[in-house]
């Protein structure tokens, strides 16, 4: 490939971003009935090649509580937990990424309606598979800079043992949550990822990208991803690339006076941030995450809006957009 005008080491990183975010529009695009988790993990595993990977499944996810408060609704194949290293000789910083991956969401016992918004959850693994894109493709352009990836697997399905309203479960780390509403469930499986990044990582900066809830689209349309973060620098660099490459994110405000709807009389906290009345349902999700980061740099992406495209809109093709990819690969590749 020969463009004039454009050297050869841009070149090969643009067909590198390019080939990254296609992979991770085919895996959207792949039906539930084929891309389970164990399917998604699998093609993890060949995607990433030759990056380290480890993939826990059954008895081995006994501390992941939400994992398997989530994934246990569909017994078959079950949940999976994948972490993926990118780990160069030289590397001074550690980046770890943690995507929501569920392969199919029906909303659990607390049912998605109008039943018609369930036909494209095939897509809610957008940020699992942004994931595996970007580790892609960073294996191709070779940064000096530590990468893993947490994949956060699982189907949110309805039968006998899906989770219930009222249950408590105890997330990675020992913290309990009281379960409020089953389709929350994206929240969940995240917990899992960050709490087990921060307690056993030690990241530098620590991202969680996750199509999360259908609020962050209310004020930034499906154009725009949220982006929450206390580190105003870091922030403000994804906002500034963002608006390079494509990937647009807006900074938006975690406000620590609604962190009391998140109170609960029967577990450390609630998930839905349902003990107080406030509308802001992206930034409560956000405050449920924070809970799990410790004191990290942490980032929290919610894509919900830009993830999937209904027709060709700009920048966006109909379907799975690959939403983040381009993003964080950017990112990436200039951490000194």
């Amino acid at each position: 490939l020969n463009i004039a005008g454009i050297p050869e080491k841009d070149l090969f990183k643009l067909r590198a971003v390019i080939d990254s975010v296609y992979i991770a529009r085919n895996l959207i695009h792949t039906p539930s009935n084929i891309k389970n988790p164990l399917w998604l993990a699998n093609q993890a595993k060949s995607l990433t090649k030759p990056a380290k990977i480890k993939i826990v499944a059954g008895s081995g996810l006994k501390e992941f509580g939400g994992l398997n408060a989530v994934g246990n609704s569909s017994p078959n194949p079950g949940p999976r937990f994948v972490e993926i290293t990118y780990a160069p000789t030289g590397a001074k910083k550690h980046i770890v990424l943690v995507g929501k991956g569920i392969t199919f969401d029906t909303g659990g016992i607390s049912l998605k309606r109008p039943y018609d918004t369930m036909a494209p959850m095939k897509s809610d693994m957008s940020g699992a598979a942004a994931c595996i894109a970007i580790m892609s493709g960073l294996i191709k352009l070779r940064p000096k800079v530590k990468v893993t990836a947490l994949l956060m697997l699982a189907e949110n399905s309805l039968s006998s043992t899906s989770q219930r309203p009222s249950d408590v479960i105890k997330q990675y780390g020992g913290k309990t949550v009281e379960v409020i509403n089953t389709d929350a469930e994206g929240r969940l499986v995240l917990a899992d990822g960050l709490a087990y990044a921060d307690l056993n990582l030690n990241p530098d900066y620590l991202i969680d990208i996750a199509t999360l809830t259908g609020s962050a689209t209310l004020g930034l349309s499906r154009h725009v991803g949220a982006l929450y973060s206390r580190n105003e620098k870091l922030a403000k660099d994804l906002v500034k690339i963002g608006e390079e490459c494509g990937d647009r994110v807006w900074h938006m405000p975690l406000v620590d006076d609604y962190k009391i709807a998140l109170q609960s009389d029967v577990a450390d906290i609630n998930h839905t941030a349902d003990a107080a009345e406030f509308d802001g349902g992206s930034i409560t999700a956000a405050l449920f995450l924070e809970e799990f980061v410790g004191s990290r740099n942490w980032v929290h992406l919610d894509i919900a809006g830009p993830a999937r495209s209904d027709s060709d809109s700009g920048e966006h093709p109909k379907g799975g957009t690959g939403f983040g990819v381009r993003l964080l690969l950017e990112w990436i590749t200039k951490i000194k």
